[in-house]
């Protein structure tokens, strides 16, 4: 089995090469779907952030407020620390599970927008960065996502540079141009470097 670790900062097209390795054939574990997962009503990473941040962190229905959440941790540092002290090791736990799942000899690969930060680079065989150009990157969460530029610069700041991303990676994919040209950058490097 090959692990690959992918990341690259919001609105970078991280998605976009998840998905392309994804119909390669490689089995795609995404740390976002998975940080749903662990927080839904019922379960101890939910119950910890109603301890943590109070009982105004959740909805009528018992669920995640994820708007009032995300407003107070993409704005207080160490609120943020708090929730990624929740949530990681419970993310990762699930990974893990899904990764032990996986065929024998499959090509494994982890979408984790928070790799950089959370310095779990070495627990890889092989990291991809995926980055794109700054005003890109905010215009496309201006446009494509509805949010304003002050929400998209403070996301943004909240993450690794690109620099700190440029340094853990094995391979870097530069998004900056097509849609078209990102999935052949993303076809080639899969079958020059990742199925042997």
């Amino acid at each position: 089995m090959m692990h690959v670790g992918l990341t690259g900062g919001v609105a970078s097209g991280k998605s976009v090469v998840a998905a392309k390795l994804a119909q390669l054939g490689a089995v795609v574990i995404d740390a976002d779907a998975l940080a749903r997962v662990v927080v839904e009503p019922g379960t101890p990473g939910l119950a910890a952030i109603r301890e943590t941040f109070g009982e105004h962190m959740l909805q009528a229905d018992g669920t995640l407020d994820r708007a009032a959440l995300g407003a107070l941790v993409f704005s207080d540092d160490g609120a943020r620390e708090k929730l990624n002290a929740i949530v990681h090791p419970l993310i990762r736990e699930e990974a893990a599970r899904l990764r032990q799942a996986a065929a024998p000899g499959a090509l494994v690969v982890e979408d984790v927008p928070l790799l950089a930060e959370s310095g779990q680079a070495g627990a890889y065989d092989v990291v991809i960065v995926v980055q794109a150009p700054r005003e890109e990157r905010i215009r496309r969460m201006v446009e494509d996502r509805g949010w304003t530029r002050q929400d998209a610069e403070a996301r943004m700041a909240a993450q690794a540079t690109d620099e700190q991303r440029a340094e853990i990676a094995d391979y870097l994919l530069v998004n900056d141009g097509t849609r078209e040209q990102l999935l052949a950058r993303v076809e080639e490097l899969y079958r020059q470097e990742l199925v042997r």
